[in-house]
């Protein structure tokens, strides 16, 4: 079994799982004493839709997003590549303003929008999709939990508007269950593999331009609106970027190729890593007559 707890900051406190149909006690608003105090030791793990909502809150491009407002890690001992959002050298969100809280609210993360709850995701080995449970964070700090609001899981979830991004991410969650459920025996991806994954979930404006590219469209069977939507729908294009990996990474057809494009893909690599091959070996000798020379004067 796999599971992931989105916890959106630094914490030793294991979260409890709830009960279904469990009613949690919690309210956050500017005059409670910690205000802030979350946002000021912040670890947010950021998911694809997350890096969309920014990028078009804050008017950047996908890449200036990740650049200016991303750090990577790697979500797993093969290096599958995620990313946190970036914050201040004491640890702050970059985002936060004092007093004011967060400028990009409507905007903000899912890790964000859940706290104090920690979803957890789960894929048992003998059922064909993943579950979702919900957990209660208990911070020292957060004197949210001492209001008298009170609510269910799902009412707090409608609340927070946690429910859009879920139901967007959902393709991304599955496919690093996926990931995690292969187990060790699959090994390291290749690095082309790795740079593919983040491309596609995270560089939305790059994968939108491979998708748009001659080469692209010469070797998927897609209608003509379909590729007119990924150019102007960042949603649609990361929807279609994650059904694309399913099927480069994990072979589910999911998109119609082109007759013989599959064939001619593997040709093409073929006759690229024999370029290489013969290059390699041009350099080695090359070097071999220059080590030569040197020898003999």
């Amino acid at each position: 079994m796999s599971e992931k707890f989105d916890i959106p900051f630094k914490s030793k406190v294991v979260p409890a799982v709830l009960e279904e149909g469990a009613r949690i006690r919690f309210r956050c608003h500017k005059e409670i004493s910690c205000f802030n105090a979350c946002c000021r030791n912040a670890d947010i793990t950021l998911t694809p839709y997350d890096v969309i909502r920014l990028k078009q809150r804050l008017g950047l491009g996908s890449a200036e997003v990740l650049r200016e407002h991303s750090l990577p890690f790697e979500m797993d001992n093969h290096g599958l590549p995620g990313i946190k959002m970036k914050t201040s050298d004491s640890g702050a969100c970059l985002f936060m303003r004092e007093g004011e809280g967060c400028s990009v609210y409507e905007d903000r993360p899912t890790a964000c929008r859940y706290y104090p709850i920690a979803m957890l995701a789960m894929k048992p080995s003998d059922e064909p999709t993943e579950r979702h449970a919900y957990s209660l964070v208990r911070e020292a700090h957060c004197k949210g939990h001492e209001e008298s609001a009170e609510q269910t899981v799902e009412e707090y979830r409608r609340a927070q508007g946690v429910a859009e991004y879920d139901e967007i991410n959902r393709d991304f969650y599955q496919l690093i269950l996926k990931k995690k459920s292969t187990g060790p025996a699959v090994g390291r991806p290749s690095e082309t593999s790795l740079q593919l994954f983040f491309m596609a979930c995270y560089d939305i404006d790059r994968f939108k331009t491979f998708a748009l590219s001659p080469s692209f469209r010469a070797s998927y069977k897609l209608d003509p609106s379909v590729f007119e939507q990924i150019e102007i729908d960042d949603t649609f294009a990361l929807q279609f970027s994650m059904a694309f990996l399913k099927q480069v990474l994990f072979g589910e057809k999911t998109i119609a190729e082109q007759e013989g494009a599959w064939e001619k893909r593997v040709a093409e690599r073929k006759e690229i890593w024999e370029l290489r091959r013969q290059a390699e070996i041009a350099r080695a000798e090359q070097k071999k007559e220059e080590l030569m020379r040197e020898v003999e004067s």
